[in-house]
């Protein structure tokens, strides 16, 4: 997940932008399309497809670019004058309130045949697929190869496994393990593997399970085999104290792994995220975005749907993908992927048992997300036990 949604509060307290990323033109020789990589890599990449599946369907797609910040309060107010574009690709945890607001065209012309379960199911909204995602990210498990066989450890595969290694690895300004723990939806992308795979439900925060997940991450810090600052890191200040040599391991996404291939003298493997036990069935959430067609007319949307159709095609999902840093949908390009690229290995593993992040409360999804990652920082940084702090989130 490397551009993570913001809460629905702090998304209606920000300004919202004027519109103009709607389509102002009653034909379809034209379409707008709307996203927020202004900085990221694949923004090269974004615009050569739009032009290439806009040839295939005839048409111009007029690309724009708008502020992460300010990108989910212009889309709803262009929503509430539907006034959407005909493209938007928005974060997955987005969709269900784009959804709502009746702004976005049901998808039932595209086929999902081919594409994982979990990826069709996380771009649903009441029963129509109003979303569907090109690629996906995730999170997985790097380790520091010369450290592991320097300690005559395997990558572990379970939590007891995990603990053992990061205490064990732990030695002088260098930490076992580091992980993303800090007070935003990033907080919380990091936390749920280990809170989904323990079998909790965002329903009901202060679970059994729940606790036992939020008492690894602590065991960890307590045990300084994780440090306190876990807080205030963001995956890529996790990224870079795996790089500098500071942390034997680390939880991360496919989007470092072309800052990590520079460092010539960084040998590193990739695993799945390690689960309670070798019978728990791992649960990782869905990071990346979605395609969507906005409300016109007859015409213009159609266009829009063949112009999708093109970018969620085998060859473009894959070339997509791989300029995003991203997992194909398409299993059999992620499949491709995979051989071609073993790195990205673990991360194919995971997606066929992920888990969207609105898949279980869908518009509330950003509340409880919320209230998560505040319990992480209450149990980490403000010295609660995980107990208090997830049952006071329950109550929130």
């Amino acid at each position: 997940m490397r551009k993570l949604a913001a809460t629905v509060l702090t998304a209606l307290a920000l300004t919202a932008c004027g519109n103009g990323a709607g389509g102002t033109n009653d034909g379809a020789d034209t379409l707008t399309e709307i996203d927020y990589y202004e900085a990221a890599p694949q923004n090269s990449q974004l615009p050569k497809l739009l032009d290439e599946c806009g040839a295939q369907a005839g048409v111009k797609v007029q690309h724009q670019q708008v502020p992460r910040a300010q990108f989910m309060p212009k889309l709803l107010q262009q929503a509430s004058a539907r006034s959407l574009p005909d493209l938007a690709l928005v974060d997955n945890p987005d969709l269900p309130q784009l959804a709502a607001s009746g702004g976005l065209v049901p998808l039932k012309e595209l086929s999902t045949d081919g594409l994982y379960p979990s990826i069709v199911a996380a771009g649903k909204y009441k029963g129509d697929t109003y979303g569907i995602a090109p690629g996906v990210n995730g999170l997985a498990l790097y380790y520091n190869q010369d450290l592991f066989t320097a300690a005559g450890l395997q990558p572990p595969k379970t939590w007891d496994e995990l603990t053992a290694a990061a205490k064990a690895l732990t030695k002088g300004t260098r930490y076992g393990i580091a992980f993303s723990a800090v007070g935003t939806e990033e907080g919380s992308f990091q936390f749920e593997p280990f809170f989904w795979t323990a079998g909790a439900s965002l329903s009901r925060l202060d679970s059994p399970e729940a606790i036992k997940a939020l008492t690894l991450w602590k065991d960890l810090v307590e045990a300084k085999a994780a440090s306190k600052s876990v807080v205030t890191w963001t995956q890529a200040d996790v990224n870079d104290q795996f790089m500098a040599g500071n942390a034997a391991m680390m939880v991360n996404g496919p989007w470092q792994l072309p800052t990590l291939n520079k460092k010539s003298d960084l040998k590193f493997g990739i695993v799945p995220i390690p689960i309670p036990s070798p019978t728990a069935k791992p649960v990782t959430p869905l990071g990346g975005e979605m395609w969507t067609v906005g409300r016109s007319n007859p015409q213009r949307e159609a266009k829009a749907m063949s112009v999708l159709k093109c970018l969620l095609s085998q060859d473009k999902s894959l070339e997509w993908s791989k300029a995003a840093g991203y997992i194909p949908s398409n299993q059999a390009a992620a499949a491709q992927l995979a051989q071609s690229d073993p790195q990205l290995s673990a991360f194919v593993e995971e997606i066929a048992t992920a888990q969207a992040r609105t898949a279980e409360l869908g518009t509330d999804y950003p509340k409880a997300s919320e209230a998560l990652f505040n319990a992480i920082q209450a149990c980490l940084a403000g010295g609660k036990s995980p107990e208090e702090a997830l049952k006071a989130a329950a109550r929130k």
